[in-house]
């Protein structure tokens, strides 16, 4: 656990031609699906409200980018293929192909 008063590392680091370096990417994924994976956890929990219930699958496919990176970095992970854009600052992860 890193030290009290101890620098935060930066977020975004750039490669020395200015683009993103693939840690960020890999960062903002990260934290983009927890942000999903939340998001359907907490639909889930609320699906069934009677002890007898399963409850049941979350219906949620897309949530808005973690504010903590900027949009230079969603804009990227979308032209990498990584992110679709759906609209109204939502982004979804493309669809994997089932085995």
């Amino acid at each position: 656990m890193p030290e009290r008063g101890a620098p935060k590392p930066e977020l975004v680091t750039r490669n020395p031609d200015g683009s993103l370096t693939s840690e960020t990417l890999k960062r903002a994924m990260k934290a983009f699906r927890k942000r999903l994976k939340l998001a359907r956890l907490d639909e889930e929990s609320k699906l069934g409200h009677d002890a007898l219930t399963k409850g049941g699958h979350s219906t949620i496919v897309g949530v808005k980018a973690p504010e903590q990176y900027p949009q230079e970095v969603w804009d990227r992970l979308v032209e990498l293929g990584r992110l679709q854009a759906i609209g109204h600052g939502l982004y979804q992860a493309p669809e994997e192909p089932s085995s």
